[in-house]
């Protein structure tokens, strides 16, 4: 029963998504016109480097742009602010009255939408991708299963670290800030400009320090089959870990925050 109202949860989420049609098709133009600059800029570094940089060549270059721009939209790097506005109104006292945990709610919702931008805003420039550039994948038949472990497992860890975000504001009127800083450090250290696999090594060091990586770059890397086996199996395990993490550090912000909120009015 309990299951059922989450899983009741996704599926309204799902359902409203899909109502956008107009918005998924102008997504899917976008991701894909995107998708070709960031394949140009990356091939010309190629071209300029000698033809492979930190091991990627024109068919893996190809594939880490392709696949990013499939698993964008799903994975949902860019900020929200539902859970932050509902704080300003005071509506986040009735969502706390409600007989369901506030945190695995939104967590739900969020795997609806996922489950809807995925395939209908990823799908297609992928396809395109691979029709024009080219992509390389694993032929490794854990490559599949395991990466769709990863992608689950990175849609959790971009909810909780925006949802860790949005809670912000049970402290503070305005997150506008906090939400600019998390875009800036996660557009850098997630490989969404370049690969982290590039950075140079102080900054690799900073990016693997954070969840940032395991948000974009770990799925990319899983699925493609860039690494494979025992190397797959670490990427993924650090994924949990994280996932675990903000987990609990989301609750424990919840219930400190929570436990001082005050709504004023009728």
């Amino acid at each position: 029963m309990i299951v059922r109202r989450y899983l009741l949860l996704a599926s309204a989420e799902f359902r409203r998504q899909s109502t956008y049609r107009l918005a998924l098709a102008a997504g899917i133009s976008a991701n894909t016109v995107f998708g070709f600059i960031r394949f140009s800029v990356f091939y010309a570094a190629l071209v300029g480097a000698g033809g492979t940089i930190a091991g990627y060549d024109r068919a893996q270059a190809s594939t880490y742009v392709w696949l990013g721009q499939g698993l964008l939209a799903g994975i949902g790097l860019l900020g929200t602010h539902e859970v932050s506005e509902r704080v300003q109104t005071g509506e986040i006292a009735i969502d706390l009255s409600r007989p369901i945990d506030l945190q695995l709610s939104y967590w739900a919702r969020d795997f609806g939408r996922a489950a809807l931008m995925i395939p209908a805003r990823g799908l297609l420039p992928v396809i395109i991708g691979a029709v024009t550039t080219g992509l390389a994948f694993s032929s490794s038949l854990w490559a599949i299963p395991l990466g769709l472990i990863s992608l689950a497992l990175a849609v959790s860890i971009s909810f909780l670290l925006r949802y860790g975000v949005n809670l912000i504001s049970l402290w503070t009127i305005d997150v506008q800030g906090y939400t600019s800083l998390y875009m800036l450090l996660m557009s850098l250290l997630s490989g969404f400009y370049v690969p982290v696999h590039i950075f140079p090594g102080w900054l690799q060091v900073i990016a693997t320090a954070s969840p940032f990586p395991s948000m974009f770059q770990s799925p990319i890397d899983v699925m493609s089959g860039r690494v494979v086996g025992a190397a797959a199996l670490r990427v993924v395990g650090v994924q949990l870990v994280w996932t675990i993490v903000l987990a609990a550090a989301t609750r424990l912000m919840l219930w400190r925050g929570s436990s001082r909120l005050v709504v004023q009015g009728g």
